[in-house]
């Protein structure tokens, strides 16, 4: 069956290729060796639109001179190609199973900063290398003109059946959030279950995306009655001037079901880094009050200090059945999820 995509082919080992050139044009004259003690490098998966404001108020307050480096996937493999030249002092990263990995592989430092206890240990590193600020649940997005909430599927199993072929919409399987939620499925489920169900999910899927905006746009414009993304996606299209009649599935919530997957947003010290001193501020300061309400306020995801509000609209994480699994566990899932999703048949890219 051909799938419908929504963006041009992306092939990752190009974008790595032009972030390699990028990150030496953006990061010229900080070398290893500690560079300008007045700097802070940071390379961050996460939108610029909700980590920029941030940024800039930390270097205005500290003085201390911030350089970005935006990208996606492609900066895990920039901090493994930069091991024994390490260019980076932290990684802001939308997905706890990356962090973790980059853990794994000796590439991030341990942290015994006091400030990091504010976060359950559920969403840190053992060693304090990576701790979480945020939460977001993987949720299904419906248009509420295609389909109502009671005959929505419940369950992520559901998607397998062929009633809803052609019905929905998911990322590519190389999406960093897909990545980690099959690295999740197979703590859960084991790989020949999850291989299977993924097999399903692409015969089943009407569209298979570049990102979640794609997705919750399309739904919200009735193109497909649902999708599967992160929650704040839905809480950004609620906000649209149009297209904005949707609703919400955490799936698995009944008594005996393993609930929805729910990763974090974080932010990670890199090992080596030559400006470690200022990364280990930065970390602290992300982890004052203010700065976590900041950094969930934009995207609607839930803070993970429970002292700080969840923006308004924005589900609390007591509020819903949780797959009751450590994130930590899932480094050494992470890796192989890609070569399951591809053996499933489910693209990387599209």
């Amino acid at each position: 069956m051909n799938k419908s995509r929504l963006r041009k082919p992306f092939y990752l080992t190009v974008a790595a290729l032009v972030l390699a050139v990028l990150t030496g044009a953006l990061l010229s004259g900080c070398a290893p060796d500690g560079g300008n003690n007045g700097e802070l490098v940071v390379y961050n998966a996460r939108s610029e639109t909700f980590v920029k404001p941030l940024l800039d108020q930390f270097e205005e307050e500290t003085g201390i001179r911030v350089r970005v480096l935006s990208g996606k996937e492609e900066l895990v493999n920039q901090i493994e190609e930069e091991r024994n030249n390490v260019r980076a002092d932290v990684f802001i990263s939308n997905d706890a199973g990356a962090m973790e990995y980059l853990r794994r592989q000796d590439l991030l430092a341990p942290n015994d900063s006091p400030a990091l206890e504010k976060i359950d240990e559920r969403f840190r590193a053992s060693d304090g290398s990576w701790v979480g600020l945020s939460a977001r649940a993987r949720v299904l997005i419906y248009n509420k003109d295609l389909i109502s909430e009671a005959e929505m599927p419940k369950t992520l199993q559901e998607l397998a059946d062929p009633k809803w072929e052609e019905k929905f919409m998911i990322t590519r399987g190389g999406n960093s959030s897909m990545v980690t939620h099959v690295a999740a499925l197979r703590e859960a489920w084991g790989d020949e279950e999850t291989g299977s169900w993924l097999s399903a999910l692409h015969q089943n899927a009407g569209a298979i995306t570049g990102g979640h905006t794609d997705i919750r746009r399309a739904v919200g414009a009735g193109e497909y009655p649902f999708g599967l993304v992160n929650n704040y996606y839905y809480h950004l299209q609620l906000e649209e001037d149009r297209d904005n009649k949707v609703g919400a599935i955490y799936p698995d919530q009944g008594e005996s079901e393993m609930g929805a997957f729910v990763n974090v947003a974080g932010v990670a010290l890199i090992d080596g880094a030559p400006n470690e001193e200022n990364a280990g501020a930065f970390i602290d300061w992300m982890l004052e009050d203010e700065q976590q309400f900041e950094f969930s306020y934009h995207s609607k995801e839930t803070p993970l200090n429970p002292e700080i509000r969840a923006p308004e609209g924005a589900k609390e994480i007591d509020q819903y059945r949780a797959m009751d699994i450590n994130l930590t566990d899932l480094g050494p899932h992470w890796p192989d999820a890609k070569e399951l999703i591809q053996e499933s048949g489910l693209d990387l890219g599209i």
